[in-house]
Order: structure tokens, then C-alpha cells, then sequence
């Protein structure tokens, strides 16, 4: 199990807590934060080993430079299936028995977990529909839902694999990543915890304006 983490003092030893008792081993990479996050993780390392893992970047480097080193790890240790999941407790762990079978059973490279976009706040579900449609131009390829954090990848899948984006363009440009290296995808249905800081935390108008700038630079240097 992947887990992103930048400053998520309040909510990183619950999940990481209940990724375990699950039986999942755990892969926190601290992507530079400020807050207890290292200490934090640095305890669960001692109180769980040999299930959890931690890797720390000394500085910020976004969320794509957080993912490509959890694959790399991941790969480093001969993963079957890896997943991402975010750190600040909008997913149900327990979506995660519905992530891994298409893998193991042949039916799929990659797996999405797909929100419900009407049980979404107004806010978040505009803003997610929106990064559909830029992911479909960008990226050629449209999908239930492009910006999931809840994600999983055969080996084989992770090690095709070419991510450039460091931020948060890095989740479309893996959609765009399955459609050029090949790979079979399938969506399945996942659950979300909405509450007051996993709606902040989430894909807003600044971000995506954001990921809109670095497709376009991307594709001017084409």
C-alpha cells in the first residue's frame, strides 16, 4: 500500500493503523512535511514492523514526486499489485477488496476506485466533472473518475509506467499512461468520507488551473 502524506499529523496513524489490521503492508512516503507527519510515521515503522514502511523526502516535492516513490519502492521490494491511498482519511478501507481481484484474476493491469460524483459536494463534484473533460483533452482518454487517490497496478503495469508530472496533473497523467503503454483498466465502485479537511484538501479551481498550466507547457515543448 502506497500512502502519500504531506503534513497529515490528524489522520496518518488511523489509517495506517487500519491498512494494517487488514493485513496490508504499508509504504508511508512523507513528502517533506512540516507538521509530526515524520515522527508519526517513524513510531508506526516501530510498532508495526515488518508491515510498515517509511520513506521521506527532505523537501516538498508534490504529490506526483510522492507517487513515482512509492512505485519505486514498491517495485524495489517485488510488489505483485500495489495501490495507492491517500493519508487523510476520505477512503474506506475496506474498498480495497474490491481493488485487487480484476488484477489477480487476469482482467485488468490497473484498477480505479470511481466516486460517486452525486454523493460529492457541489463544489468538489463540478470540480472533478471539469477535470474529466481536461484529462480527456489532454490525455485522450475519459473515464468515471480521473482524479482518484484510490488506485492499483500490477507490477508488470507499474513498471510501464512514465511519470513526469511532480504535482497533482500526475493523477490524469496516469489515465493517459494506461491508454499509450496499452494497459486494461477497470473501474470499480469506491466510498468517500467527506468532512471539512478532506474537501480542502481536494482538487479546487487553483489546482486545476494548475494542472491545465502544466499540460500546456507539456505540450508547447512537444
Amino acid at each position: 500500500m502506497i500512502v502519500p502524506s504531506y503534513n497529515e499529523e490528524e489522520t496518518l496513524e488511523e489509517v495506517v493503523t487500519g491498512l494494517v489490521k487488514r493485513g496490508f503492508k504499508v509504504l508511508i512516503i512523507d513528502d517533506g512535511s512540516k507538521d509530526n507527519t515524520p515522527q508519526i510515521a517513524r513510531e508506526l515503522v516501530k510498532k508495526y514492523k515488518p508491515m510498515v514502511y517509511h520513506y521521506r523526502h527532505l523537501i516538498n516535492v508534490g504529490l506526483g514526486g510522492a507517487i513515482r516513490t512509492g512505485i519505486q519502492a514498491a517495485l524495489s521490494k517485488d510488489a505483485d499489485i500495489m495501490i495507492t491511498f491517500d493519508a487523510d482519511g476520505q477512503h474506506n478501507p475496506d474498498d480495497l477488496y474490491n481493488m485487487y481481484p480484476p488484477i489477480q484474476d487476469g482482467e485488468a493491469d490497473v484498477v480505479i476506485g470511481a466516486r460517486d460524483f452525486d454523493d460529492m459536494p457541489t463544489g468538489r463534484r463540478f470540480g472533478n466533472t471539469v477535470m474529466n473533460y481536461i484529462t480527456y483533452v489532454f490525455q485522450g482518454s475519459m473515464v468515471k473518475d480521473s482524479q482518484s487517490g484510490l488506485r492499483a497496478f500490477s507490477n508488470k503495469a507499474a513498471q510501464k509506467l512514465d511519470l513526469k508530472s511532480p504535482q497533482y496533473g500526475v493523477s490524469s497523467e496516469i489515465i493517459g499512461e494506461i491508454k499509450r503503454k496499452h494497459l486494461r483498466l477497470k473501474e470499480v465502485p469506491m466510498t468517500t468520507i467527506y468532512d471539512q479537511r478532506t474537501i480542502e484538501k481536494g482538487t479546487n479551481t487553483l489546482v486545476g488551473i494548475k494542472i491545465v498550466l502544466e499540460f500546456l507547457n507539456e505540450t508547447l515543448k512537444k
